[in-house]
């Protein structure tokens, strides 16, 4: 995530204005700096990060106590639903079965401070404070990004729908194959299912339309180009390979975006031993659902398996409730630090949100469990 402010002389007529030495113009500067960086952060949060893809808004008024209407959400002959949330940011998603309901949701605030030296300003420094609105929203995108996952995993690790588990494991060890796409766009039809586990009569879900997963599985991706999709040795009937013009696809374009209209998301959080896959794990220990691990490994086990996330993006299954400010529509609030006094020479600013996240139907998630030890 890149924020450069623009050269133009009234933006480094606002900045030398930071570092004024008069209180009053300063001041002003300040308040001034604020309003322009609001917005600008509001739009960056947005705009990056994976969380905003699998979360809808759902705005409330500022001070006023955010609700969901859940018999809106389910179909007729549903009677009680689990809903998974936080209390707390950082804290550890619990999941709750409740009624059809109005359903108060718990939000909380997330915010980052900033400061730099006076100097920097009144020198016209705007790559200095460039940097320090942009790790003002970076660290609150960071603590976005960690609360919003923590919820899909917990659902993901805790849910079972018709008896079935929403994970999977892949058919093999170390691999992962068309196969395994295929397995699980058929256990997310399975637990997608009408209240007398029939067809639906109005199909809201689209199946898997997401997958994110993490480099190496993307490099296992790359090499459907080369190796056989059936298997890594070779079958009586011998190795079976893509046809050749998809073969060729994957080779010129580095790897595919896209398998079985499935789109493919590549994130470093994910992968053995990284910061997703742990937090997973941690959400696996505490629940009463057993999940598979790949292959012949048995049940999951983090020190070799890697979970891939899939989302229904047609299903509005994880929701995001997030005020805005009164007297308009911005729901990111900049204002000037005034912690500092006149003999340390700093100026700064914080900035926050007020938000909450929320899975209220677990069928939008399943996984794949693959053995990449």
């Amino acid at each position: 995530m890149k924020l450069k402010l623009k050269e133009t002389p009234e933006q480094v007529e606002l900045i030398k204005a930071l570092g004024s030495k008069n209180p009053l113009e300063q001041a002003q500067a300040a308040e001034a700096f604020a309003a322009f960086i609001a917005p600008v952060a509001q739009k960056v949060l947005s705009q990056a990060g994976t969380a905003g893809m699998i979360y809808h808004d759902s705005l409330y008024d500022e001070d006023d106590s955010p609700s969901i209407p859940l018999d809106l959400f389910y179909d007729a002959g549903v009677d009680y639903v689990s809903v998974w949330s936080q209390a707390v940011a950082g804290g550890l998603p619990t999941s709750q079965v409740s009624g059809l309901s109005e359903m108060k949701i718990a939000t909380y605030r997330l915010d980052s401070a900033v400061s730099f030296l006076k100097r920097y300003a009144r020198r016209g420094r705007l790559d200095v404070v460039s940097k320090a609105v942009e790790r003002m929203a970076q660290e609150v995108l960071v603590k976005q990004e960690r609360n919003a996952w923590a919820v899909i995993l917990k659902a993901l690790a805790e849910a079972s729908t018709n008896s079935l588990t929403h994970v999977i494991g892949a058919d093999a060890n170390s691999s992962f194959k068309p196969g395994d796409l295929s397995t699980l766009m058929t256990r997310a039809k399975r637990i997608n299912t009408s209240f007398a586990n029939g067809t639906p009569s109005d199909w809201d879900s689209k199946g898997v339309t997401d997958l994110f997963v993490s480099p190496e599985i993307m490099g296992y991706v790359c090499g459907f180009a080369y190796n056989p999709v059936n298997t890594t040795g070779s079958l009586s009937a011998g190795p079976v390979a893509l046809p050749y013009t998809i073969r060729e696809e994957i080779f010129r374009a580095s790897g595919m975006q896209e398998i079985f209209g499935i789109v493919l998301h590549e994130l470093l959080e994910l992968g053995i031993g990284k910061k997703y896959n742990t937090l997973f794990d941690e959400m696996v220990t505490g629940s009463s659902v057993t999940i598979p691990g790949a292959g012949s490994s048995g049940n999951w086990d983090a020190t070799t398996d890697e979970i891939l996330v899939g989302v229904d993006m047609g299903r509005e299954a994880f929701i995001r409730p997030i005020a805005r400010q009164d007297g308009g529509g911005s729901t990111f609030t900049a204002l000037p630090d005034d912690q500092f006094v006149a003999r340390q020479e700093k100026t700064g600013f914080y900035g926050y949100l007020e938000e909450g996240r929320v899975c209220i139907d677990s069928r939008a998630v399943v996984g794949v469990t693959v053995d990449n030890n």
